[in-house]
């Protein structure tokens, strides 16, 4: 088709889009509507054709080709084909009449077609165009095709600019108009349903008229409040001089990119196929490997610390510098460049780098130096890791597996390199610390709590699995990110999750018969959900509820007893109700159950706080299902909506926080605490956790927490704080913060379950995991006022961890292992059974 074909078709549809737009939005008649706003529309209008592809551009003009017919000019020698002789034409009201082929004919004689007849007759008005070939273009039968284009341009295009391309391209030139834009919103039902079959990141967008509205009533504001407005006549002079003024070539381009991330739009997401692979993967071991297979392999590379003879086996001469170095001299150059690095993300990078070259490098840096490295690989570092993960990758650590590919679950988790991993930590990212939904981003976590695994407790790396189920994310900024690594969609609903997570553990159970599954930061619903239906049936435990409730338990049974305050006159509030807050206060319960309280005895010790305020059950909301247990009934119909309230009518002797807000324990609150404490006699010691992960979202800092009350705080919390020095006259007072870190219990809860063959992972052995960490504290420690080991004595306190969790299960009747092995421990102790766990903890050598 022609040019001045496409360029009919073209005015042809901005002027009825035109005409469209501006009625929707009752400027049909505003004359100050200038050509600028008249130019963007056009623009707006032939944009959706832009972004067809091009066989479809044409197939699109060619339909349009029946609308032209060419005749010849009046010196021309052509002539059209005569046609039979029409019927009697219809005539109506207006002067027009329709002959029964559907061409429209005026009749000059009437009155109201009088002038617009002539005008149509007018040699610089004609509606015909000239073709390629110089003939004239008239206008034939609209035909069914015409009609086609007229419901396009209804329920389509202007719907389109109206809903979509108005909010998002501020192209057009509002600033510019002195009156303000109001029209009723536009929407058919049959755009709403048809919206809801498709998966995009807009589909729970808000009100697009709502937007409209409100944005056009601020720029009409601006407008009439700016002092030196430009008037309609010069904006009309800036346009005719450069009708493309108005036009943001930038937002256009932008909007037509966030458009093509949307891959998934239109197609159906209820359907899976299963991957099918005709070959395995064949690995050599490291007996075989020669040369680079041995440097590209990290658990195989030693780095420079190759001898002589093996360079020479190994094919290494020449590929490695030539230099003997022992570890201490490797340590140091790797500790060096950390040290060098400004920002913890760079660090982060760095030390994945080495851990990518040469493993045993990596875990003899987190094992010898834990207390600086141990932030950098997991709290408060990997917070920001996770928020740049698709940013900052290079290359794969985890087994990243879609809902796409659910019937493929197998197949995935027998790709994994390393044969019968023992321990994999598994996470869907839809609640990352306290940083919210990340999607497939939060595999960060996994990799890190892995990390912990190998430093804290010596599970070898190879026998670690980190593990992301990508099932999307509700995190915008994601779906709008160009590099974002997850599927680009909201998530499905909880019963399809569930459904997947069901394939998932039953396909672990089935490739992975002996591994221990951690669950990693679901979100709360989810979290608790997971754990009830699978911790009888698969070996499986949540750290996030578990572990974080077993590591505060060992905290508070060593406050609790240095607070003085008598167990019967112990009262804890907890300042957040989601899986952590309930998953700790749970196992605090159990604490004063097996000091002989009943269970509602026990239960009664806590007031749980959450947005709302004391969570109480007629408190008008509905509660989530994981709340309901501590739902309060005393409170005599007293609604308390804020923290300094609760504070003031339990009087408490702990604070517990777990709400991700930081600051939310502010000076009152602190105070109000600690005159509670006060009140009940001398020498009583308030218990402060503010326990929230990373140091951004933590309840109170340390600092705060010791001059708010005096000194006199036992103070935990979930992420690193400094040592905090006091000059008081010419004397100095240091006190030492205690990191409630769940480093201390989950790997010795792993490796005491993988050791001890556990078929399931008891609440006995958990809460055992809380006490024998409680009682690993060493005189100094105690001296000092700690609650927690030292960070440097992780890995002893791990293997003591483990030694007891091995014997709880044994206790329980869930351990697998021979009865010949329980017969030796029980007659040698705990000698025996130390000695064999340490044989079987990876301890690197450089």
């Amino acid at each position: 088709m022609g040019k001045n074909r496409w360029t009919a078709l073209a005015s042809r549809a901005t002027t009825g889009v035109q005409q469209r737009v501006l009625s929707r939005l009752g400027l049909a008649r505003e004359k100050r509507v200038g050509r600028s706003l008249r130019l963007s529309l056009s623009l707006l209008a032939l944009l959706p054709l832009s972004l067809l592809p091009k066989t479809s551009l044409q197939h699109l003009l060619a339909r349009s080709a029946p609308l032209f017919t060419t005749v010849a000019r009046p010196n021309s020698t052509t002539t059209t084909a005569t046609t039979a002789a029409p019927a009697a034409p219809r005539t109506g009201t207006s002067g027009r009449s329709i002959d029964p082929t559907g061409r429209l004919i005026r009749d000059p004689s009437h009155p109201q077609s009088q002038s617009q007849f002539h005008q149509v007759q007018h040699p610089s008005r004609s509606p015909s165009l000239l073709s390629d070939s110089g003939s004239r273009i008239e206008r034939k039968s609209p035909g069914p095709f015409l009609h086609l284009v007229e419901q396009y341009l209804d329920l389509v295009l202007a719907p389109w600019i109206i809903n979509f391309a108005l909010p998002r391209f501020p192209l057009l030139p509002f600033s510019l108009c002195p009156y303000t834009m109001a029209s009723p919103a536009y929407s058919t039902s049959s755009a709403s349903s048809s919206s809801s079959d498709f998966s995009t990141p807009r589909s729970n967008s808000p009100s697009s008229s709502s937007r409209i509205a409100s944005s056009a009533s601020r720029a009409s504001q601006s407008s009439i409040s700016s002092s030196k407005r430009m008037s309609i006549s010069s904006s009309r002079r800036i346009s005719s001089a450069n009708p493309m003024s108005a036009v943001d070539i930038t937002t256009i381009e932008e909007a037509m990119r966030m458009a093509n991330l949307d891959t998934l739009r239109g197609y159906a997401q209820n359907h899976y196929s299963e991957v099918k692979q005709y070959a395995t993967t064949d690995y050599i071991s490291e007996n075989q490997a020669l040369g680079y297979q041995v440097l590209n392999e990290p658990l195989w590379n030693k780095g420079l610390s190759f001898t002589p003879e093996q360079r020479v086996s190994k094919n290494l001469t020449g590929l490695i510098p030539h230099v003997m170095e022992d570890g201490s001299k490797q340590l140091e150059r790797a500790l060096k460049m950390i040290r060098t690095r400004q920002t913890g993300i760079d660090k982060y990078l760095y030390l994945s780098t080495i851990k990518s070259q040469n493993a045993d490098l990596f875990y003899r840096l987190l094992m010898d130096h834990g207390k600086e490295m141990m932030p950098l690989v997991y709290t408060p570092t990997i917070g920001d890791v996770c928020l740049q993960y698709s940013t900052i990758y290079t290359r794969p650590e985890a087994l990243y597996i879609s809902i796409k590919q659910r019937k493929s679950i197998q197949t995935i988790l027998r790709n994994w390199p390393y044969p019968n991993p023992e321990i994999c930590v598994v996470t869907d990212g839809s609640r990352i610390l306290g940083l919210g939904d990340l999607g497939v981003n939060g595999v960060g976590i996994p990799i890190g709590k892995l990390a912990l695994y190998t430093a804290a407790a010596g599970i070898h790396p190879s026998k670690t699995l980190p593990i992301v189920l990508d099932c999307g994310t509700a995190n915008e900024t994601n779906l709008k990110d160009p590099l974002y690594l997850g599927m680009r969609t909201k998530r499905p609903s909880v019963a399809e999750q569930q459904e997947f997570m069901d394939e998932f553990m039953e396909a672990v159970a089935e490739v992975y018969p002996d591994m221990v599954v951690q669950f990693e930061d679901f979100e709360s619903e989810k979290a608790f959900n997971y754990l009830e239906r699978y911790r009888n049936t698969h070996k499986c435990f949540n750290d996030d509820i578990q572990g974080t409730g077993a590591v505060v338990l060992a905290g508070y049974i060593s406050a609790a007893n240095l607070s003085g305050v008598p167990i019967d006159e112990q009262r804890l509030v907890f300042m957040g109700a989601g899986s952590a807050g309930v998953g700790v206060a749970k196992q605090l319960v159990e604490y004063y159950t097996k000091r002989g309280l009943s269970e509602q005895a026990a239960k009664d010790k806590f007031w749980l706080v959450d947005t709302k305020g004391l969570v109480t059950k007629d408190r008008g909301d509905k509660l989530a299902e994981h709340k309901k247990y501590f739902a309060r009934t005393d409170n005599n119909g007293h609604q308390f909506r804020t923290l300094e309230q609760v504070i003031e009518y339990v009087k408490p002797s702990a604070l517990v926080g777990l709400t991700a807000t930081f600051g939310v324990f502010t000076e009152s609150v602190i105070r109000a605490l600690k005159a509670s404490v006060d009140a009940g006699g001398l020498g009583r010691r308030p218990i402060l956790f503010p326990l929230s992960n990373p140091l951004t979202k933590a309840e109170c800092t340390f600092e705060q927490a010791v001059n708010w009350t005096d000194g006199t705080a036992l103070f935990a919390s979930g992420s690193p704080f400094s040592n905090y020095t006091v000059k008081t006259g010419d004397s100095t007072i240091t006190y030492y913060p205690n990191q409630g870190n769940n480093v201390y219990v989950f790997p010795g809860i792993g490796l005491g379950a993988i050791l001890a063959k556990a078929s399931r992972v008891t609440d006995n052995m958990i809460y055992t995991s809380a006490a024998s960490l409680a009682a690993s504290l060493n005189a100094d420690e105690i001296h000092k006022g700690l609650i927690y080991p030292r960070i440097e004595r992780v890995r002893e306190a791990s293997i003591i961890v483990a030694r007891e969790v091995m014997k709880a299960a044994r206790r329980d009747g869930v351990s697998m292992l021979p009865e010949s092995k329980w017969l030796e421990w029980e007659e040698w102790g705990d000698a025996a059974l130390n000695k064999y766990i340490k044989a079987h903890v990876y301890d690197p050598t450089l």
